[in-house]
């Protein structure tokens, strides 16, 4: 008889391609894995891994059971959701994750509607970026994850995970008080080359953007500052160290000393939920969408 756990551990290894890799997608050490598969590897009397370098790789053998792994856990997660959709109660544990602004925006009131409604819900909940966000939904690190895309740049989302819209966020540029610009009804992007800005840390997908995005409109950003919390954006700009790209959602109270101004662009974020396919009947599920949703509708 397979265990499962230790199909899971060794699906874990193909999705990372290491141990440690694994390690961290399970939240386990690297010896517990080493464990599990070596105890894998004598249920099946066959070798799993072989080694590749400083690592480990699959064998045929390995690739072979690792792709019957990634079908039984899928089977799995399909057989608890439908259980749950059969009982029909919104109980259990959900895990939730939200890119910074949306935990902030979003979470309050969407977790305070999910304990009202279903207190029978015991709901786990943490900051993820966007890309890591579906990753750890793929993995099934995460139930549900509320990420985003930019207008002109989206987010990558497998097509194993089902998406569902939240609300469309506008973003402004935000100036400090006394800025050339700062009176304007509406600015245009190319009326901000040249300025310092402040922007997200190195790597993460907002970031990404804005350099795409300037870029695509021949201006060379001169980032200044990084600061992954909107509001440390903002004191910055409040400060005089730069403009910033402030999304309305999870910005207010925006502090005194700074003004924002709509681009002409029109910039928008979409925000949205994804979970995993096999896990789209499970009322818990459905029921923090419609939390994040009624949440959604209540901002300003």
């Amino acid at each position: 008889m397979l265990n499962l756990e230790r199909l899971r551990t060794l699906d874990a290894l193909a999705r990372h391609g290491s141990v440690s890799g694994a390690a961290g997608a399970l939240h386990v050490t690297t010896s517990a894995v080493s464990q599990q598969l070596g105890k894998l590897e004598r249920e099946v009397g066959q070798r799993l891994l072989a080694k590749h370098g400083r690592g480990v790789r699959l064998t045929d053998a390995g690739r072979l059971l690792a792709e019957h792994a990634e079908r039984i856990l899928s089977q799995v997660q399909l057989a608890q959701s439908d259980l749950e959709a059969h009982r029909g109660q919104v109980v259990g544990e959900l895990r939730l994750s939200a890119f910074p602004t949306a935990a902030r925006g979003l979470f309050p009131l969407a977790l305070a509607t999910l304990r009202a409604r279903h207190p029978g819900l015991r709901v786990r909940s943490g900051e993820l970026e966007p890309v890591p966000g579906v990753a750890a939904v793929v993995r099934g690190d995460v139930d549900l994850a509320v990420v985003l895309d930019w207008y002109n740049k989206p987010v990558p989302v497998p097509e194993e995970l089902v998406k569902a819209p939240l609300l469309d966020d506008p973003a402004d540029v935000a100036l400090p008080v006394g800025h050339r610009l700062a009176e304007r009804a509406e600015v245009d992007l190319a009326e901000l080359a040249g300025e310092e800005w402040i922007t997200w840390g190195e790597g993460e997908f907002c970031h990404e953007w804005l350099v795409f995005t300037l870029r695509s409109k021949g201006i060379e950003p001169n980032i200044a500052h990084r600061a992954g919390e909107t509001h440390s954006q903002l004191g910055l700009v409040r400060a005089g160290f730069g403009v910033c790209i402030a999304p309305a959602l999870g910005r207010n109270p925006v502090p005194p000393g700074v003004v924002t101004v709509p681009l002409t662009q029109r910039v928008r974020r979409h925000v949205f939920a994804v979970w995993r396919a096999d896990a789209d009947r499970r009322p818990s599920i459905r029921a923090a969408v419609d939390a994040l949703r009624t949440a959604a509708g209540q901002l300003g």
